[in-house]
């Protein structure tokens, strides 16, 4: 198959790069060389443990990994894909998900990182925008319709003048009971390491989608591998460390913060839970005796209400890792007492700052602040609306730049514009304080975006959908404060004159290939929606009024509630 090259992208000014590279901070390694060498390096210790897409459980060393990877890798490149195309991977935390990463690394080819809870709006944005050689599926994990699903996107990619990629299902790559039945033999397969520039492209990752569905984010060998570097050293990884990895695997988070791949480039041991249950979580942190976890708040306030209950034996677990969403102050001294750990508090983006708090930080710092930067060279300005510098400890909008954040998306001059100054600073669209010290404060947003428990939800992709049922007339999604997911998502809704209010938005939303975690938590029917002096939705009224209103919450990941207000 013939594919596109990738893409042009915005980059580091030569002056940055020099002073990287001096620095030491960018190094020549690439991701093929770096599952070359680990795996060799590392090559009798145990790897990854986890189920397959079958459920059977498998436990790889790092030369099994080593020869699995090539084996993937000789799979793909039969199959057509040859190094630099890019291949959307869109897998649930089953053990084919590294195999799958670690092959495409090992051939040259780019991985676009998708979420097993994505569907058609969002696959069809990914493979259209990437021009995607293949789309990596578990066909029949998780209770999908993957058969119709897939059909569909093939489809409407198609209709957007895009070859529709091909199919892998990574479920066929074990077959059974017996390993040695795997299709990822202990055979030696002879693979050339890729030519590859360190400072080129090496993955996509995504964002979250602050404005539409989620832009791709072109991470380099370099910035990306330094990052993991760094936050491995920071949170203390060596070959003894078992991390469980309960949050969606291919979350920036999940992947190398420090992660999968942060575990990996050490010699670690990553556990893969197939859920992040309670039940699950505590069977596999006593079975494997994990050292650390990481977890987004709703979780870590789960894990800590049933070990109160249950009192499991959580001994190994040195360090949880919370981020994805602000910490309330008042859980995070719980979660140490209660599980028995230190808390490390970690806040980033897939775009690139990462800032964690640290071994010696005292508690009031650890417990109340999302950490400070991974790195000296990275560059952070608290700005107000005119983008002028606030005075220091005043809340402003984040903006920042250093080695490894982006200075432009995948394919996305729009979003360029928007979310970059002329100078390279990333517009972060958090809002925060920054102490004295460097630690960062968040405070909230200044998108329109929901953060529901972690997950970021574009409110334009909600309302878009809504706007095309024939019913309605206007549509505003906003998070309302939730002390379980951070923020839940209503949706306000006003009707077209003459027609009867729509019975099951949230139905209709699925049905238009919205990703379950964006379908709303409740529908609010207004008669007519608060608007600004100019005329538009005022979401801040919105958001005052529903807070205000609604004095209990719906249980968290209950269906939706639908209900109506005269406005």
């Amino acid at each position: 198959m013939t594919r596109s090259p990738v893409a042009e992208v915005r980059s580091w000014p030569e002056e940055a790069r020099r002073r990287y590279r001096a620095l030491g901070l960018w190094t020549p390694e690439t991701f093929a060389e770096l599952v070359e060498d680990r795996t060799a390096r590392f090559s009798p210790r145990l790897a990854v443990v986890g189920v397959d897409a079958h459920g059977v459980e498998r436990r790889w060393t790092y030369a099994d990994l080593g020869r699995r990877a090539r084996a993937v890798a000789d799979r793909f490149r039969r199959l057509g894909v040859e190094p630099g195309d890019r291949v959307v991977v869109a897998l649930p935390n089953v053990v084919e998900l590294v195999e799958c990463l670690l092959g495409l690394f090992r051939l040259g080819a780019l991985p676009v990182f998708a979420l097993p809870t994505h569907r058609e709006v969002e696959l069809v944005q990914f493979c259209t925008l990437a021009d995607a050689a293949a789309l990596a599926v578990a066909v029949g994990a998780d209770g999908v319709d993957h058969a119709t699903l897939l059909a569909r996107v093939a489809d409407r990619v198609a209709e957007r003048g895009v070859e529709p990629p091909l199919v892998v299902d990574v479920s066929e790559w074990h077959g059974g009971e017996d390993d040695a039945d795997s299709t990822t033999s202990h055979t030696e397969i002879e693979i050339p390491l890729p030519a590859t520039d360190p400072e080129g492209v090496a993955l996509l990752q995504l964002s979250g989608g602050t404005t539409g569905v989620a832009k791709l984010i072109p991470r380099t060998h370099s910035d990306y591998l330094y990052s993991v570097r760094a936050s491995a050293e920071i949170c203390g990884l060596h070959e003894e460390t078992v991390q469980l990895v309960a949050l969606p695997a291919a979350h920036n988070f999940a992947m190398s913060s420090p992660g999968i791949l942060g575990v990996l480039h050490t010699g670690g041991t990553v556990v893969l839970a197939r859920d992040p249950s309670p039940r699950t979580v505590f069977r596999l942190v006593e079975a494997e005796r994990v050292t650390l976890a990481a977890a987004v708040p709703p979780l870590a306030q789960a894990w800590v209400s049933a070990a109160r209950r249950r009192h499991p034996d959580l001994s190994s677990l040195e360090v949880l890792q919370v981020g994805g969403a602000r910490l309330a102050d008042t859980i995070a001294p719980e979660v140490e007492e209660v599980l028995g750990v230190r808390l490390q508090q970690v806040f980033g983006m897939a775009e690139g700052l990462v800032n964690y708090t640290r071994d010696d930080d005292p508690p009031a710092i650890a417990h109340t602040t999302q950490g400070r930067p991974i790195s000296a060279e990275d560059e952070i300005r608290v700005v107000d609306a005119e983008d002028r510098d606030v005075p220091e400890g005043a809340e402003g909008a984040l903006l920042t730049r250093g080695p490894y954040t982006i200075r432009g998306y995948y394919r996305d001059p729009r979003a360029d514009r928007d979310a970059f100054t002329d100078d390279g600073f990333y517009r972060t669209g958090d809002l925060v304080r920054r102490l004295p010290s460097g630690h960062l404060v968040v405070t909230g947003r200044d998108k329109d975006q929901i953060n529901r428990g972690g997950e970021k939800v574009s409110v334009e992709e909600i309302e878009g959908l809504a706007l095309a049922h024939p019913d309605v007339l206007d549509a505003v999604a906003v998070g309302v404060p939730d002390a379980f997911l951070g923020e839940r998502i209503v949706l306000v809704v006003s009707t077209e004159p003459g027609r009867s209010q729509p019975s099951d938005l949230a139905g209709y939303l699925r049905a238009g290939g919205l990703a379950t975690f964006k379908v709303p938590d409740e529908v609010v029917h207004l008669d007519l929606l608060p608007a600004t002096h100019v005329g538009k939705n005022s979401r801040r009224e919105l958001r005052r009024l529903l807070s205000a209103e609604l004095s209990t919450a719906p249980p968290a990941f209950a269906a939706p509630t639908t209900h109506s207000r005269e406005g």
